[in-house]
């Protein structure tokens, strides 16, 4: 495979937080075996040494969780030696870490910032709404401890991003949380749906995103965004950019905006791998980089038919205006409690979103494409 993306649960879903809608560790109380624990040596070299022989030309290790730093710094060093030992080929080797940030202190920042890791740092806006939902293991809020994190990452001239999961508490609150970001300076930004606990009722949780609430985010959001790109001062929000690419012909980055699954090669801290992250259950399971080859992994997949589930649009998606943009939207929104299979709980919040603003977003894209052509 030319280009490779593994996303490696080095501490399982162990965590040093207790967020309140953390879809991992409902998942892990879904599965006959919540943790995996620390990914052992033997594993590491496994995961490392069949990646790199099955890549062809570049590979990307994302680490995530749980919370990834807890598997220690020295695991990193460890991971970062072994790559060298087995890179014979001279594969170009990305990495990426998706963090709560609690445990950031400086080591860790300088270590990311010299084997240029992207970063990503969970944080959910302002100080109410992150302390709404992110919690430490005590109940106490966390948002000065991912703050803080953040400048160490800044003063370590570290690359990242941050993510903010999109809440009932969130949503209503974005002109302020947009605001302070720009303070901060978060020039990239990530946003995320909510999403219920597998088995639930929609919006049955007291942080559940309702679909008029995430469309008229999506729109505050976008017209906020709008007037900095105006100015020519905007952050990179990954979905508005994936729309706008959509729209001047580009195939998007993101799985939740093609429509259909990507495979995503979770592992996880025994080896186990598993199509998608927010399918680490025991009935997705492909195989185990201890035993098993990617080969195999991939045939399994193939069999499985998990990536073609969603291959044909709903009938409400085939006649919908909208379709070319939206696509569908992620899968684990089509199989939510209460939904038509295939049928997107978001799907009004789109289109209340487009609506408002697909209009701007053409306009945005001729001038793009305008600038291009002089």
């Amino acid at each position: 495979m030319s280009e490779m993306t593994l996303l490696i649960k080095p501490a399982s879903g162990l965590c040093n937080m207790k967020c309140d809608y953390c879809f991992y560790a409902d998942e892990m109380h879904h599965r006959q075996q919540s943790s995996y624990g620390i990914m052992s040596d033997d594993v590491m070299e496994q995961v490392i040494k069949k990646t790199l022989a099955s890549a062809d030309k570049t590979c990307t290790f994302l680490f995530q969780g749980g919370e990834p730093t807890l598997a220690g710094l020295p695991f990193y060093q460890k991971w970062m030696a072994c790559e060298q030992t087995y890179n014979q080929r001279q594969i170009k080797i990305s990495h990426a870490l998706q963090t709560n940030g609690y445990s950031l202190d400086e080591d860790w920042c300088r270590f990311l910032a010299r084997h240029q890791y992207l970063t990503g740092l969970s944080i959910d806006g302002v100080r109410s709404t992150h302390n709404a939902c992110r919690k430490d293991p005590q109940g106490e809020g966390t948002f000065f401890k991912v703050l803080d994190a953040a400048r160490r990452l800044q003063d370590a001239s570290a690359a990242f991003n941050v993510l903010t999961v999109v809440t009932k508490q969130t949503a209503g609150k974005i002109h302020r949380i947009y605001e302070s970001y720009r303070r901060y300076g978060f020039g990239w930004q990530q946003y995320i749906a909510c999403l219920d606990p597998l088995y639930a009722a929609p919006g049955s949780m007291d942080y559940s995103l309702t679909p008029e609430l995430y469309g008229q985010f999506l729109t505050d959001l976008f017209h906020l965004w709008k007037i900095d790109l105006l100015n020519g001062c905007q952050p990179y929000i990954r979905q508005f950019e994936n729309y706008i690419g959509i729209l001047l012909g580009y195939e998007p980055e993101c799985c939740e905006q093609r429509g259909i699954c990507s495979f995503q090669n979770v592992v996880e801290a025994d080896g186990s791998v598993y199509p998608c992250d927010f399918y680490v259950l025991d009935e997705y399971k492909l195989g185990n980089l201890c035993t098993d080859d990617f080969q195999t992994i991939w045939e399994q997949e193939q069999q499985s038919h998990f990536l073609t589930r969603f291959e044909h649009p709903s009938s409400t998606c085939a006649v919908c205006p909208y379709f070319v943009l939206c696509r569908g939207g992620c899968c684990r929104h089509r199989e939510q409690s209460g939904t038509s299979r295939g049928h997107n709980y978001f799907c009004e919040s789109y289109r209340m979103f487009f609506d408002a603003c697909l209009e701007e977003m053409e306009e945005i894209a001729s001038s793009i494409k305008a600038k291009k052509s002089i």
